[in-house]
């Protein structure tokens, strides 16, 4: 759902990175939202309702913030 989502919003997959993090399955996507019309918030809109749907937490940021949080 969420792949589908970010395909109809032309938004382009270009990195994943899964693993298990105390017993949580964790997904990280590096993506691209150049090409897509959706502005950030109407994405992370559809996510929520995704999330809700699925039960899962699904938690979408600019790449500014991300670097800061995972600066060395």
């Amino acid at each position: 759902k969420i792949s589908t989502l970010l395909y109809e919003c032309d938004i382009n997959i270009e990195d994943i990175n899964q693993k298990i993090m105390d017993s949580y399955f964790v997904m990280i996507m590096l993506v691209d939202m150049k090409q897509s019309k959706q502005s950030l918030e109407k994405v992370r809109e559809e996510l929520e309702n995704i999330s809700d749907a699925l039960q899962v937490k699904i938690q979408i940021q600019h790449e500014d913030i991300f670097k800061m949080m995972h600066r060395v």
